[in-house]
């Protein structure tokens, strides 16, 4: 089986440590593929950052469609997850997503803990997208700079955890979520030192994206994600303008 990991960040420190954190829970005979974003932004914090990603993320999957089983909208945002779903025949997975619902089968709340002020508001919109809202205590975030997106989680580890800690202690979560793709493989590492399971969004993705790849659901050609009309359009990559024009045949 193989795995498309897209992380539609441009930093390939980050898919190195997406890739290394899902190989950690991959089934034997998996395959990871990385693939980072060769546009947009070191690292999606708003909503423009997200929408940037989302059509990074189209780009990528049309690009590579073909050549794996499943993919992986590998940022906590899952920026560009509806569109890929409408497009494309084959299970796609968001990190958010597969986060929060594992953590739903781990306790009632869930909390998510990540590295930048700036995330806050993005993340609550994705967590009510999804229809979560009610399951989720708190987004708690670290509100101080640090040093490198590759290496946030080991500069600001001791934070992080003392957040973790502080949404169980002050928010009654019974999960806490790690977010955010530079956090990949974190949850592994401090696990034993926060009261409550820790759920890496990365890990949580693969092992569901196995799961549909075995299922084998049929593709939609009725409700919301069933495929859009082919339509003409223009400046967009081949691989996608020939998605979007059901050239792709």
């Amino acid at each position: 089986m193989k795995i498309l990991v897209a992380n539609p960040n441009t930093s390939t420190g980050v898919t190195d440590r997406l890739v290394a954190a899902g190989k950690l829970v991959a089934s034997p005979g998996t395959e990871l593929l990385p693939m980072t974003a060769p546009r947009g932004v070191p690292y999606i914090a708003t909503r423009a950052e997200a929408a940037i990603g989302g059509a990074m993320m189209l780009e990528m999957l049309a690009e590579r469609r073909g050549t794996f089983d499943a993919a992986i909208v590998a940022a906590f945002g899952d920026p560009g997850l509806g569109g890929a779903r409408e497009l494309f025949d084959f299970p796609v997975v968001g990190m958010a997503e597969a986060a929060m619902l594992v953590a739903c089968t781990l306790g009632r709340k869930f909390a998510i803990v990540s590295f930048a002020k700036a995330l806050e508001p993005w993340f609550a919109e994705i967590v009510e997208w999804h229809g979560l809202s009610g399951r989720c205590a708190a987004i708690r975030t670290l509100d101080e700079a640090f040093q490198s997106i590759d290496d946030v989680q080991n500069e600001k580890e001791q934070v992080l955890i003392d957040l973790a800690i502080g949404t169980v202690r002050n928010d009654g979560a019974d999960v806490v979520i790690l977010a955010g793709a530079p956090l990949a493989g974190l949850a592994n590492k401090i696990r034993e030192r926060v009261p409550v399971p820790l759920v890496d969004g990365i890990q949580a993705a693969v092992t569901m994206a196995e799961g549909l790849v075995r299922l084998n659901p049929r593709k939609a050609t009725a409700g919301t994600y069933r495929r859009p009309a082919a339509k003409d359009s223009k400046g967009l990559s081949t691989a996608l303008a020939n998605v979007i024009g059901h050239r792709d045949a």
